[in-house]
């Protein structure tokens, strides 16, 4: 299920995201944060399964777009098709958005959006 950030999930969206190349110091991680909690035009999921957090998927929103920004799965969860899973709910949330990438999330994105089964 991916679920909107709201402030409760803070810690666990602070230790998803420091696995993103560049988000590894607190300062930085601490902005990350404030910049989804207070631009409207940044949004934040986390992809939870049972319990658990298990993945963490960033948007930058324009008028006819979005670019995923941060794109983290729980290295225990790795392999499973968890970042691929969250881009296509993404296109379900947003199906008349086109989905674009950033230099983090390029060559995964490139990849998911290539394979033979994804519907886009």
């Amino acid at each position: 299920m991916l679920l909107r950030y709201k402030k409760a999930y803070e810690k666990i969206a602070m230790g998803l995201l420091s696995y993103m190349p560049g988000e590894k110091v607190v300062k930085k991680l601490q902005e990350t944060i404030h910049k989804y909690e207070n631009d409207e035009h940044w949004h934040l999921y986390l992809l939870k399964q049972g319990e658990d957090f298990i993945g963490l998927v960033g948007l930058k929103m324009d008028e006819n777009s979005y670019t995923v920004m941060h794109l983290s799965v729980n290295p225990s969860f790795r392999g499973e098709g968890i970042g691929t899973e969250m881009i296509l709910k993404l296109g379900e949330l947003y199906p008349d958005l086109e989905c674009k990438s950033n230099e983090y999330t390029k060559s995964f994105m490139t990849k998911c959006l290539n394979r033979e089964d994804n519907p886009k």
